[in-house]
């Protein structure tokens, strides 16, 4: 049976692919985006075309840094559809630089979105799948969380990392709602979405000027050999086809990583979700594993 899902971040990537990908596995999909009748327009037509020729799909205002949209987005994908089963959230901005020249502003505006945002949505949609007792909340990780990171991505990599500490609470505090949890850890896709393309730069360039001197070209050279190790069958879809599957899915699971060039995220969230396990059954908290 078709599911009623909301996905923030919509307009584009991988919240685009996952919107169609759903929409034809047979679910009711609302496409979270932020000025659907400004610069997201074209996208809404897009989807309107898509959705009249294929499957069942509708665009919703949704800005993730606004509790009022957040509230009337939910509001209005219930009204319409009766209830809701599914959110994901995809939501996220990039940086690139050195850290030190992104001001203090720079960083909470970021975390505004890749952490608060979800938060903000959360609080719009979890009352009423905790009132039904069941749902699914599924997270759009990144594998920089925990695998090889390299630098001038720090404010992004500190807000996925937060995020991804916040959905593992949140885990434990839904399961006994009947509400899972599933978060998908993408690992660097260079091709396919405008993640890199659109990332955002330091508002103090004096001081990221001066990291040139010794850290000369360091973005384009990580780009290029981010882009070299990323296999040839690489394909941004694989992101959207993980988030059908689990949500397709009787038993879905807390993690699934999607990493073509293997950064080593998976090996070490093993270990970290196994000791977590291991010590919410030390403090008698099983049932939450």
């Amino acid at each position: 049976m078709g599911k009623v899902i909301v996905v923030t971040g919509a307009s584009s990537g991988f919240g685009a692919l996952a919107v169609r990908r759903l929409a034809l596995a047979g679910h009711t999909v609302y496409a979270g985006m932020r000025e659907t009748a400004g610069r997201n327009s074209a996208a809404v037509s897009d989807l309107r075309a898509f959705g009249a020729a294929n499957a069942e799909v509708h665009a919703v205002e949704l800005d993730v840094q606004s509790q009022e949209s957040a509230d009337a987005a939910i509001a209005t994908v219930i009204a319409e559809q009766g209830h809701l089963d599914v959110v994901v959230h995809n939501a996220g901005h990039m940086v690139t630089g050195p850290a030190e020249a992104f001001t203090p502003e720079q960083y909470a505006a970021l975390y505004d979105v890749n952490v608060l945002g979800t938060q903000r949505v959360n609080r719009a949609a979890l009352p009423h799948l905790r009132g039904r007792r069941s749902g699914h909340v599924v997270w759009v990780g990144s594998s920089s969380t925990r695998g090889g990171t390299p630098p001038y991505l720090a404010p992004y990599f500190a807000a996925k990392a937060a995020m991804d500490a916040v959905a593992v609470s949140y885990r434990a505090e839904l399961l006994r709602f009947g509400i899972e949890t599933t978060i998908v850890v993408p690992g660097a896709f260079t091709h396919g979405t405008n993640h890199f393309a659109h990332s955002g730069t330091p508002a103090d360039t004096a001081r990221a000027a001066e990291y040139e001197e010794l850290y000369p070209g360091l973005m384009d050279q990580v780009g290029n050999r981010l882009a070299e190790l990323e296999p040839s069958w690489a394909d941004v879809g694989a992101v959207a086809d993980a988030i059908v599957d689990v949500v397709g899915s009787a038993r879905p699971p807390f993690r699934v990583h999607v990493d073509p060039s293997s950064d080593g995220a998976e090996v070490v969230n093993a270990v970290a979700d196994r000791v977590r396990g291991e010590f919410l059954r030390r403090v008698e908290l099983a049932d939450l594993i």
